[in-house]
């Protein structure tokens, strides 16, 4: 392994990159109080277990839709100018949300955060791979990810504070002033970009969307790398979807924990994550990214068993050790997937291939939170995590067999200088 220069060290993280993060953290201090209690939110509002399982299934409509387009937008517009147009629609989003009377209207919401993440979800990823070289990749993305992942800290607790001591719609009035901030930022510096390297982006065009489709279509179908990122992906998708959509209401309404509880555990998952990033990068670049991936997977099924495994009448400090647990894993995966996908893929299509994986939502996924909801309803609240555990443990044979880098992916050149 090459050992990087000085120089390369410290433009790992510049100035562009700095501003950058400082809007990504304004904008999702926001989404992080509310996100966590969502299903609380839903159920405050009327939504019934079943209910809120058809939410979650119908609010992965439209990211379906919109995920691979967002990508492409990002590959021929720029990545600063997705970002933004994708935050103005962001600002919208937390209309319904504040005047929402029942939980119908919260699809409203989904709707223009689905478009808001389909454009800002693959360009930061996409960002972060086009300022990086591929030896330091997932370090980068592990710094950055420690940095952003102040919001999962901070967020949950602010966000069950201002719930418990006001109520879900000042907070939300709370959220949106964050993320009205983050926006005026994120404009500022699409304005920038359109000045410079950003000057001259590609006609949107239905020929260069097939184009990238088809490239990314051969790539799923080759039965490589990425054939076995999109599988697991899928497997992925479809049980932490069927349990993690109900975790929220599975700690108050099994686990007895109160609303600012629930806040503090989803900080503690966002401590244990922050703690691992920037060593899990070292650990991908240093060993490969299958390695990183796989322990989570382990990591996860643990969590999934201790909660499903946990007495009614445990004491929080097992729910939290669960968490901390689950933090590891999603720490150490987080910056190994993103470098594995970066490299699996050419340059020109990584707003596309994050498009893709970013929000972790896909097809084969679309009914998990309606069967979650099912088995929740007549089998047993905890019969979902079993199955999560389950399919975690077997998901580690695929990644250690198969996510292997063997290419380098076309026009995969250093970072820009900046």
């Amino acid at each position: 392994m090459t050992v990087a220069s000085p120089a390369n060290k410290a433009r790992l993280l510049t100035p562009l990159l700095l501003l950058f993060m400082l809007a990504m953290i304004l904008a999702n201090l926001g989404g992080n109080m509310y996100g966590p209690l969502e299903a609380l939110y839903l159920q405050d509002l009327g939504a019934s277990i079943g209910q809120i399982g058809l939410f979650y299934t119908l609010s992965q409509i439209i990211p379906l839709i919109l995920q691979i387009l967002g990508g492409w937008v990002s590959d021929s517009l720029g990545r600063l100018r997705a970002i933004a147009i994708g935050s103005v629609v962001g600002v919208f989003t937390y209309v319904p949300l504040i005047l929402a009377t029942h939980w119908e209207w919260v699809l409203l919401a989904s709707a223009l955060s689905a478009v808001t993440r389909s454009l800002v979800g693959p360009s930061f990823d996409a960002f972060i791979a086009d300022h990086s070289a591929p030896e330091n990749r997932a370090r980068l993305f592990g710094i950055t990810q420690t940095l952003f992942g102040v919001v999962g800290v901070i967020g949950p607790v602010l966000g069950g504070f201002l719930v418990e001591e006001w109520d879900f719609r000042r907070m939300l009035m709370v959220a949106a002033g964050l993320y009205l901030a983050a926006t005026v930022i994120r404009v500022s510096m699409a304005r920038e970009a359109a000045k410079g390297k950003e000057a001259n982006p590609t006609k949107l065009s239905f020929a260069s969307l097939k184009s990238n489709l088809g490239t990314m279509v051969a790539l799923i179908l080759t039965g490589g790398l990425f054939t076995w990122i999109m599988i697991t992906d899928g497997v992925r998708d479809i049980f932490f979807n069927m349990s993690f959509s109900f975790l929220s209401v599975y700690m108050q309404d099994i686990a007895s924990l109160s609303i600012s509880q629930i806040g503090v555990m989803n900080s503690i998952f966002g401590i244990a994550m922050m703690s691992v990033m920037i060593p899990a990068g070292w650990l991908a670049d240093k060993v490969g990214e299958r390695v990183n991936i796989a322990i989570s997977f382990f990591f996860m099924a643990t969590t999934f068993t201790m909660i499903a495994t946990a007495p009614p009448a445990s004491p929080a400090w097992i729910y939290a050790l669960g968490w901390v647990i689950a933090g590891i894993g999603v720490g150490l995966a987080t910056p190994a997937y993103q470098s594995l996908i970066s490299k699996a893929v050419p340059q020109r299509l990584r707003g596309v291939a994050f498009g893709l994986f970013s929000t972790s939502l896909g097809l084969v996924s679309l009914p998990a939170p309606v069967i979650g909801g099912y088995l929740w309803e007549n089998v047993s609240p905890q019969f979902p995590f079993y199955l999560t555990a389950i399919a975690s443990l077997l998901s580690i044979i695929p990644v250690w067999l198969k996510f292997k880098v063997d290419r380098t992916p076309e026009a995969d050149a250093p970072p820009p200088a900046e």
